[in-house]
């Protein structure tokens, strides 16, 4: 019978001497206890740690460190004050070269493990800034009353309270060194108790925090954001339903700024709304843009092909190097989004449809139709693109570019490439788009009849 392991919480049990052996996906360290399995957040391979146990399941039990007997050379002092609490970060103690080769491991087992696969050669990881690099956010906000005010951050680890701390080391400076300050103004509110949450956009040219409201701001509310927005160089909007809602206040600051973030080896701008999916790093999606462009090494005459293409991160980018590139993806409003950045800056050859790719009745035939691409980029969620590979091995792309943020679903997917469609994996990296914690961006090439082509 199928169905999720029972987990047991358990009061504390001090635990150990435990030989940490290994890493998880997630960052936490892996050792033996009394036969059985340990997950121990805040250990590193190589370590001898006691262990406070926490959780059981049959086959496996969870725990943190409570005493470090013996250290990892790779452990550092975390920088954020909140870190033992916080659930936005679970590898401050790393150091993050040693982060970023750990997370180059995680890929390539799985590739191994997963997709029966090994890239013909392991691209250099690509690394950029480690603190005060994240643009895009969702934070919790609640006043409690038995604490006397109000909270503003990401929840503590495993749990629904929101980490108690002044200010957050990876959000960008700008939101980040503020934390304390906007729990102060959002507490002088009338509608306090009715913010649940604060969406963080922040550019180059514009910050901009948009408030969830469940009760309509009072003006005296509209004039306190105002002036703080003033002081702070904030936009702030208002979200009173869904995203589509979000609007700036009447008066905000930089009234004629609006959100879009640059890819200048191009000379682009992405213009987008604060729910839209954007890279959280600026920097690294910079890099990683010019990676997959180097991967894909279109043609001036290539026709290609960007699967869940989104506002067209990739796809103004190919535009700029092929004569026509056809950009797919499920979100109407993204795809809008999309071609309007494509009429901006003149790139015609850049054509956008709206299609579900996870709907095999869309896919048959495919939007795009039956003639070939000479390149393929996918760009999917977590869940992979395992119902549009058959599709992309149709159109006879002699090079397809895979960017993933689960080197889980790549490996599955890889081995359909290979395996099934007779596909090369001839390159993957990794890239450290979120520093600090547990998450692996990556991207894999993969070639019809090896490295030269067919």
């Amino acid at each position: 019978m199928g169905g999720r392991r029972a987990v047991v919480r358990m009061a504390p049990v001090a635990c150990g001497p435990v030989e940490v052996t290994a890493m998880a996906h997630d960052g936490r360290g892996i050792g033996q206890l009394d036969g059985k399995r340990i997950f121990i957040h805040g250990a590193l391979r190589g370590e001898t740690v006691r262990v406070l146990a926490n959780r059981r399941t049959r086959g496996y039990d969870e725990g943190e460190v409570s005493e470090i007997l013996s250290a990892s050379p790779d452990r550092v002092i975390p920088r954020c004050a909140a870190y033992a609490r916080c659930g936005g970060c679970s590898l401050q103690h790393m150091d993050p070269q040693a982060q970023i080769l750990a997370k180059q491991q995680v890929l390539l087992d799985n590739l191994k493990h997963i997709g029966r696969v090994q890239p013909e050669r392991v691209l250099p990881p690509l690394t950029g800034p480690v603190w005060g690099y994240r643009r895009k956010a969702r934070l919790a906000v609640r006043r409690v009353r038995a604490k006397e005010r109000v909270l503003v951050g990401f929840r503590e680890r495993r749990s629904a309270f929101i980490a108690e701390t002044e200010r957050c080391e990876v959000l960008d400076e700008r939101v980040g060194a503020r934390l304390g300050l906007l729990a102060e103004l959002i507490a002088g509110l009338s509608i306090v108790d009715s913010l649940p949450q604060i969406e963080v956009a922040v550019t180059d040219a514009l910050t901009v925090l948009v408030l969830r409201v469940m009760d309509e701001p009072t003006a005296a509310d509209l004039e306190r954001l105002r002036s703080f927005g003033m002081a702070h160089h904030i936009q702030f909007w208002l979200q009173a339903k869904g995203p589509d809602s979000a609007a700036p206040i009447p008066g905000a600051w930089a009234p004629d700024q609006t959100l879009a973030y640059r890819l200048p080896e191009d000379g682009i701008e992405m213009g987008f709304r604060p729910h839209d999916f954007t890279q959280v790093n600026e920097a690294m999606n910079r890099l990683m843009v010019a990676q997959a462009m180097a991967l894909l090494d279109p043609d001036p005459a290539d026709r290609l092909l960007d699967l869940f293409c989104g506002l067209g991160n990739f796809t103004l980018p190919m535009a700029r190097r092929a004569r026509e590139v056809v950009g797919v993806e499920g979100d109407a409003d993204l795809v809008a989004r999309a071609r309007a950045n494509a009429e901006r800056h003149a790139l015609p050859q850049a054509r956008f449809l709206t299609a579900n790719l996870y709907d095999p009745a869309a896919l048959d035939p495919p939007p795009w139709g039956r003639e070939g691409f000479d390149g393929v980029l996918l760009d999917p969620p977590r869940s992979g693109a395992r119902e549009v590979l058959g599709a992309v091995a149709a159109t006879g792309a002699r090079r397809v570019v895979y960017v993933s943020c689960h080197p889980a679903t790549l490996a599955r997917d890889a081995a359909d490439l290979v395996h099934v469609h007779g596909l090369e994996l001839t390159a993957a990296g990794v890239m450290d788009m979120f520093p600090h914690t547990g998450h692996v961006e990556s991207v894999a090439l993969f070639e019809r009849g090896g490295r030269h082509g067919a």
